[in-house]
């Protein structure tokens, strides 16, 4: 059985979950809502898109774990990002909180998204209203935020620690909205914990042996250390601990047309087995001190 909110999110698995691991999916959405006014072309837009990464991860929820997943899509608003991440330059009007734009805003890719990818032109023919974002926030991140800190509380208070994985994917090649030179290579994996500020480092050195295992190219914090869902939640001194797993796309799909070619199966399973390998580490973790 799942929970549905219609165009929000979809949580499975919680009824059945057997162990503290709750994974989130918060850029697989394709639900584009009716008042996105922009002026991309919508194949291009669809490159922003983490498609399909809720499906690659559903066999955890076979073993026991849940999953949290948008249905909209991140250009709309983006759930990995903090409300307060907007570039003042790019919106009318007052904001009712004191705005705190990053990188991230810098580079057309805050809140709500301002630039369509790959190449950065504007989004919108004019800048949004203060009112219309939000009212993004309120009708869909603040949700999938209270959402996914509901399970991560629930399972803490069951099992006393929590493990968070937030899911993930990347593009073959950095683009011109990248912090990366345009045309840079990914590796197969990057695995993110904010330099282990949000979960203990042991969760990610096991994660990467695992997959380096069956013959992936794993980095670690480089180039990417986690955003605003794992800062959120991370804090593994109180046995919460939240790391960010990005998938280069090429292993399982055409980033063109966003189908799934020959190799989404292979992944599918590598992230069955990898769910298993981390649901023993974890049930090892609750039996003895964590280090």
């Amino acid at each position: 059985m799942s929970l549905v909110v219609p165009g929000v999110l979809v949580i499975e698995g919680e009824a059945s979950q057997s162990s503290p691991l709750v994974l989130d999916s918060p850029h697989s959405g394709t639900d584009y809502p009716a008042d996105f006014q922009h002026q991309a072309d919508p194949a291009r837009l669809r490159q922003a898109e983490d498609t399909h990464v809720h499906t690659l991860w559903r066999g955890a929820v076979d073993q026991g774990a849940v999953l949290l997943h948008a249905l909209f899509p991140r250009a709309y608003v983006d759930a990995n990002r903090a409300d307060d991440d907007i570039d003042p330059a790019h919106l009318e009007g007052t904001y009712p909180e004191q705005l705190r734009p990053t990188v991230k805003s810098q580079l057309g890719i805050g809140l709500c998204w301002t630039r369509v990818p790959p190449e950065g032109e504007p989004m919108y023919p004019k800048a949004l209203t203060a009112s219309q974002v939000l009212a993004r926030v309120n009708t869909y991140h603040r949700p999938y935020h209270q959402q996914l800190r509901r399970l991560l509380d629930a399972s803490h208070q069951r099992w006393g620690s929590v493990w968070h994985v937030n899911c993930h994917s990347m593009q073959n090649q950095a683009s011109a909205m990248s912090t990366q030179p345009r045309g840079t290579l990914r590796p197969d994996f990057v695995l993110g914990d904010r330099d282990g500020s949000t979960a203990q480092v042991q969760f990610s050195q096991v994660t990467a042996e695992f997959l380096k295992n069956r013959g992936y190219v794993v980095t670690i914090n480089d180039p990417y250390k986690g955003m605003e869902l794992i800062r959120a939640n991370g804090d593994p001194a109180r046995g919460r601990h939240s790391m960010q797993i990005e998938v280069n796309r090429r292993l399982y799909m055409d980033e063109v047309t966003r189908e799934p070619h020959s190799g989404f199966g292979d992944l599918q399973a590598t992230f069955a087995a990898l769910s298993a390998h981390l649901l023993t580490y974890i049930a090892g973790q609750l039996k003895g001190p964590q280090s």
